[in-house]
């Protein structure tokens, strides 16, 4: 392959509330059995990059867990492979990483090493499937200095949290505004950008020399003038998981039977690190319309609308509908859970009840689970 790839795995969004507070955002479980990284690396690997740096920070323990082997990828092998750089100290630097565009800076020494031509890079908080090929053959064709991954969003739909951009004609980018108040296009960058490897090397040089940090700001908005930055519009299912509802949303998209068809059916696959546990046991009495069950979970109750993910326990009686259970959730008999996002190892009470009226309720419970 002609490109190396880097994710951006480090950030933290606020937005998620307390979903953050023990995982980075793109350690987020997704689907029942998949973390929002995987899509970024399965569509690396189908695409055949075989070098790729994933640079975490914030709370990056269950993302380095997930990492903790390349093979589930198919990155065990002898040239190239996955590197994860975490900021570290050194004579020079003894900071975080500042920005992305910093990130990238601490991490120069790997783009010097590399000898592939391009740079594939992309976020890790993004759901989809894309062949990068056709990305860096648009990039080629067109002679361009970047090329910016472009979604055109449906009507209606809030893309004030997102990189805004107009093209002209021949799809070159001339206006990109970062999280505008209001919006003056539909079209949102996707976080993913292709560029030569020693144009990106120079470009960030440049910004540390300036004491700047950001990618976007200082990059892509500052130089959309003299450089050529292109944009690719992707036309497949894409999204973005960095808000509590857009979270929600996403995994209750995987209900849909064109959304699991097109993750789960259709080649290229999506790789996740496999866990033995055994399959989803349904005893007398549970019922269960139009859900996603993970394997290791034991169901007893009613289940509607939802997403269980691995070794969830669902008690007698208990009735859930439009809720995700994240990993090893306990959930006491004659329990109603509706609307709820409910946090990983949680133990929730007997006869308890949790409702998300207006929004999306996300529901933390430490309780003893065994009666020492």
């Amino acid at each position: 392959m002609r490109a190396v790839g880097i994710i951006l795995a480090g950030g933290n969004s606020r937005k998620m509330q307390e979903l953050t507070h023990k995982r980075a955002v793109a350690a987020m479980p997704i689907a029942g059995s998949y973390r929002s990284i995987d899509f970024a690396l399965s569509s690396m690997t189908n695409s055949h990059i075989q070098n790729v740096a994933v640079l975490t920070q914030y709370n990056s323990r269950s993302l380095h867990e997930h990492l903790n082997s390349s093979k589930w990828w198919d990155f065990g092998r002898k040239q190239g492979g996955l590197y994860v750089f975490t900021p570290t100290i050194t004579v020079d630097n003894g900071d975080w990483y500042r920005g992305t565009a910093d990130a990238i800076y601490q991490n120069l020494d790997f783009l010097k090493r590399a000898h592939e031509p391009y740079v594939i890079i992309t976020s890790a908080d993004a759901v989809y499937k894309l062949d990068y090929n056709k990305v860096l053959e648009y990039h080629i064709a067109k002679k361009a200095d970047i090329t910016v991954v472009c979604k055109e969003m449906k009507e209606g739909e809030d893309v004030s949290r997102f990189g805004t951009v107009r093209m002209d004609d021949t799809m070159r980018i001339r206006e990109f505004e970062e999280k505008p108040l209001v919006a003056m296009s539909s079209t949102i960058s996707a976080g993913i950008y292709v560029i030569r490897r020693r144009l990106l090397i120079e470009l960030i040089e440049h910004c540390a020399e300036e004491g700047r940090h950001d990618f976007v700001a200082d990059i892509l908005i500052r130089y959309r003038n003299q450089k050529k930055i292109y944009g690719y519009k992707m036309k497949d299912y894409w999204s973005n998981i960095a808000t509590v509802d857009a979270y929600y949303q996403t995994n209750m998209d995987f209900l849909k039977p064109e959304v699991r068809n097109y993750f789960f059916k259709q080649h290229p696959d999506v790789y996740s690190k496999v866990s033995d546990l055994p399959p989803a046991k349904y005893n007398p009495g549970a019922v269960v319309k139009n859900s996603l069950i993970a394997s290791g979970c034991i169901i007893n109750g009613t289940v509607e609308n939802s997403v269980l993910f691995k070794k969830t326990f669902v008690g007698n009686n208990c009735v859930i509908k439009n809720s995700i259970i994240l990993n090893d959730v306990y959930i006491g008999d004659n329990t109603y859970i509706e609307n709820c996002i409910v946090e990983s190892r949680d133990t929730i009470r007997a006869n308890t009840r949790h409702v998300g009226e207006n929004d999306i309720k996300i529901v933390i419970e430490k309780n003893e689970r065994y009666a020492i």
